[in-house]
């Protein structure tokens, strides 16, 4: 058969979610807040990582001077990149699938690893495409969603803790 008539094992099922570099954390979270109705779902002050719903995705904000935003250089500008990556939800992920599909392709691919995304922790590695732009790819949620970062936070599964637990008292 054919190399162009095998299947894919690239299914792109949407966007999973979007990383921003930010210069003012906290401006950024107030815009996305007030203006988009996004709410901070997780976040890693430590590595500077604050992921907020939007939808059915995610927006990530880094701040550019954190361990997550350092890598990307000063603050975003007109010469100076604004967006850390992009990841595509896929539908299944075969890693030894993927890595053969890519390297035929002449693409070498970063280490997989367990990720947190739109619909939780779950495999992802990382591309890059020509112009230099990381391409992540992230594979269906892990049936064990248990953190394994210790000082992540998740605010607004507290607040939806504490508003159910309000409600069941009255």
């Amino acid at each position: 058969m054919p190399a162009s008539a095998r299947a894919s094992p690239v299914e792109v099922l949407g966007l999973d979610h979007v990383v921003l570099r930010v210069a003012d954390i906290d401006a950024s979270l107030e815009w996305y807040r007030r203006v988009l109705g996004c709410t901070v779902e997780r976040r890693i002050e430590s590595f500077g990582l604050y992921q907020l719903r939007a939808g059915a995705n995610l927006i990530d904000l880094v701040p550019v001077a954190s361990k997550a935003g350092k890598p990307g250089g000063g603050a975003p500008g007109k010469t100076r990149r604004n967006m850390e990556h992009f990841a595509l939800k896929l539908a299944a992920f075969d890693e030894t699938k993927l890595r053969r599909y890519l390297k035929r392709r002449g693409i070498d691919a970063g280490e997989t690893a367990r990720r947190y995304g739109a619909d939780g922790h779950g495999p992802s590695l990382y591309l890059t495409d020509p112009d230099g732009n990381t391409v992540e790819l992230k594979g269906p949620p892990d049936a064990d969603q248990s953190e394994r970062v210790a000082d992540a936070e998740y605010p607004a599964r507290s607040r939806r803790r504490a508003a159910a637990k309000r409600s069941v008292q009255a």
